[in-house]
Order: structure tokens, then sequence, then C-alpha cells
């Protein structure tokens, strides 16, 4: 099953952990981390993810999300066909670097793109070209299987 996790996602566990949903979330997303670890789930990554990394002032969050790369199967880079696609995204309300990732995803054939930003789990919640979940929902699935 190929997957692909945004940024947002590969910082949660970063994140302060005094919310409940932020804890639950940071460990959905370790625990999807150790499958792909375990070759159990295959990694799709991409450019924007390399830029968006890049730009963590937080030198040891870069190293740690940075070191993922080695999982991945795939690493999607911009192409024309790419940047259209994140175009016709970005039509649905979402910000440009969200609709690279999204469209990296899809370019690279993930079945679920797994995200903990509300605002892309609101707006493409029925969205045809791939699943959109966040972590903990990605879970419910892949512990049925």
């Amino acid at each position: 099953m190929k997957i692909y996790l945004d940024n947002c996602t590969f910082n949660r566990p970063f994140d302060r952990q005094s919310s409940i949903r932020i804890r639950i979330e940071s460990e959905a997303k370790l625990y999807i981390q150790k499958m792909i670890a375990t070759n159990k789930l295959e990694l799709i990554w991409s450019y924007i993810l390399d830029f968006e990394n890049q730009q963590n002032p937080f030198i040891e969050r870069n190293r740690a999300i940075g070191k993922w790369k080695k999982y991945s199967s795939v690493d999607i880079e911009a192409s024309n066909a790419l940047i259209e696609l994140s175009k016709s995204i970005i039509t649905r309300g979402i910000k440009a670097k969200d609709a690279l990732h999204i469209a990296s995803a899809i370019v690279g054939e993930a079945e679920y793109f797994i995200t903990t930003d509300d605002g892309i789990l609101k707006k493409l919640n029925r969205f045809d070209n791939i699943v959109i979940l966040s972590p903990t929902d990605f879970i419910k699935i892949i512990d049925t299987e």
C-alpha cells in the first residue's frame, strides 16, 4: 500500500503535546512510520517535502524528518504535469504548497494522502483522485486489514 505523509504530519510529534488530539495523531504517525520502516507500507517522497523540510528552522527536526527519505520507494520531482495538477487542486481552495504535496502523492500513485491539516481534510474529504485522511483515521483502515 502506497502512502504519502505531508510535512505537517511528519512534524506532528514535534508539536506541543498538550492536546489529546495532537498526542493521538503523534502516536498514529509514529505507528505509520514503524510500518514504513518494516516495509508494511510504501512511502512516496517528493521535492516539496525536501523543500519544506529544508525551511525548518529546527535542525534536529530537519534531520529527523529528512532521514525518512531513505525509506521511500519513489521520489517525485517537479514536472509540468505535476504543476498543472496542483493548479487544479488550488481551485478547490487549497494552498499552493499543499496542492504540490497532493499532486506529488497522486503522481506517485499513492493510495492515501495522510495529513493533520484541517483545511485539507475539510476541503478535500470527497476528493476523487486519492483518499485523504488524518493519521488516526488511516490507522483505523490498516488495523482492519
